[in-house]
């Protein structure tokens, strides 16, 4: 270690996103300061390292140095509310609250959709009085969390994202929102709420943690799992988990009791002609190429499309394919059938692709919202739907994650992914307790086609246990 100036402190400070020790350097961080995040950055004669590491960073520097440490990153400033509206925490909210703090204000919440994940959120606001960032995954539940948090503390937060920029003690964004900005907010804020933190470990999104000082972190989720295995990162991106409810301990008590109907129905001649003749096409294109190219996948194919019209031909036809699935004929003559069977009651409508959202919209006259509808309309057609004015609601994915839904106790699934983690929250927007209503879920599945596998792959979750096989 080279001989320190006394005059001269070590000093910590935030740099994009990094934090930079400066000052008469030893020669390497040792022992306790964690050796393996520090790099020497020869620009500017320090060391670095990402800025997620400065809690450890800071404890081990100061213990290390002691009055000779100045620690010069932002401090988080204290919030004041002007008022706390918020409503009694069941006990198993208590129980997450507890189980989080107990972990030293970090970690994963892990609670079935519907059973108030965000009332346990605004408890930890109160309870940290600090600033705070929530991240959310779309515009829709950014100005959701701006809504509510106005409602409940009488606070207008700050808003990054949808061409606004406009920084306060009490921020919402987006995921992508966040980490394009966080180079030069991450070290004004002491909690981070991480919603849907599934969305977290993706190859960018991830920067919204990394490059951020905050030493309270909270995750919240129904189901962290996701398909690239990445949800073991929200360990040291958020921290570990806290706290999981099990859906079956809540159903029937916090959430309403349900039944899971599955509705097989058939492709016509003409539909199956076609579905068949796409799935040859796509079929023996990849069968040749994993003869030339053992390993070779369908991203392969798309990677080629610009270049060769056999993947171009058989990519359109898988597109095809799948467009014959999703917009099967048999499907609206199913949907009207539901329609009947609970005409009067309040029902969501969740179809597989934008183009089927708006022929079942325009078949039974009913509104729909996709991705690109415009805000205002989104919000004047959720608050008709909770008036009454119209009693079916369509959508393609926009609905399935965090947005609060008007209530409803019948949703028809007519199309979608195959993963447990859209059918659980596709579920969860009907399962909102009100009085002894049972809850109804429709999983409309074309036979003889890629839907009944991708239909076996939604049943895995325990929420989907019990299903009902009905023809309707």
């Amino acid at each position: 270690m080279m001989d320190r100036n006394p005059q001269q402190p070590i000093t910590l400070s935030f740099d994009r996103g990094t934090l930079l020790l400066t000052g008469p350097q030893p020669r390497e961080i040792s022992s306790g300061a964690e050796p393996s995040v520090w790099r020497w950055d020869a620009r500017v004669g320090a060391w670095r390292c990402e800025a997620i590491h400065y809690l450890s960073g800071r404890t081990a520097l100061s213990r290390r140095f002691g009055a000779g440490f100045r620690d010069d990153v932002a401090k988080p400033v204290s919030v004041a509310w002007p008022k706390q509206d918020l409503p009694e925490l069941r006990a198993e909210q208590k129980e997450a609250l507890a189980a989080w703090t107990k972990g030293g204000r970090r970690g994963q919440i892990i609670m079935p959709a519907g059973t108030g994940k965000t009332e346990v959120a605004f408890a930890t606001m109160a309870e940290t009085q600090v600033a705070t960032l929530v991240v959310a995954p779309v515009r829709d539940l950014m100005y959701q969390w701006h809504r509510r948090i106005l409602a409940a503390f009488g606070y207008d937060a700050g808003i990054v994202g949808d061409n606004t920029f406009d920084i306060k003690p009490v921020t919402v964004t987006t995921y992508d929102s966040a980490y394009i900005h966080m180079d030069k907010m991450g070290a004004g804020f002491g909690l981070l709420i991480f919603d849907e933190e599934h969305h977290l470990p993706g190859k960018c999104r991830r920067e919204a943690a990394i490059l951020s000082t905050a030493t309270m972190r909270l995750g919240l989720t129904a189901t962290p799992e996701r398909s690239d295995g990445c949800e073991a990162d929200l360990d040291w991106l958020i921290g570990p988990v806290a706290y999981r409810l099990p859906f079956q301990q809540v159903r029937g008590s916090t959430l309403a009791d349900y039944d899971v109907v599955r509705v097989p129905v058939a492709l016509d001649e003409r539909e199956q002609a076609t579905y068949d003749q796409c799935s040859r096409v796509v079929r023996h294109f990849l069968a040749a190429r994993r003869k030339e190219m053992p390993g070779y996948t369908w991203q392969d194919l798309c990677k080629e499309t610009g270049k060769d019209p056999q993947a171009r031909h058989a990519q359109k036809a898988y597109y095809l394919k799948k467009s014959v699935e999703d917009r099967a004929a048999e499907k609206l003559r199913v949907l009207e059938d539901i329609f009947r069977l609970h005409y009067g009651q309040q029902i969501l409508v969740f179809a597989g692709s934008n183009a089927m959202a708006v022929e079942v919209s325009k078949r039974f006259l009913v509104p729909t919202i996709l991705s690109h509808t415009p805000k205002r309309e989104r919000l004047a057609v959720l608050e008709g739907f909770a008036r009454g004015a119209f009693t079916v609601l369509v959508a393609n994915r926009v609905l399935d994650e965090g947005v609060d839904v008007p209530e409803a106790k019948v949703a028809v699934v007519i199309g979608g992914q195959a993963s447990t983690r859209q059918a659980t929250q596709r579920l969860g927007r009907v399962l909102r307790k009100s009085g002894s209503s049972r809850a109804t879920l429709y999983e409309v599945v074309c036979e003889d086609t890629k839907e009944v596998e991708r239909s076996r792959k939604r049943r895995q979750s325990d929420a989907y246990e019990r299903t009902v096989h009905r023809r309707v």
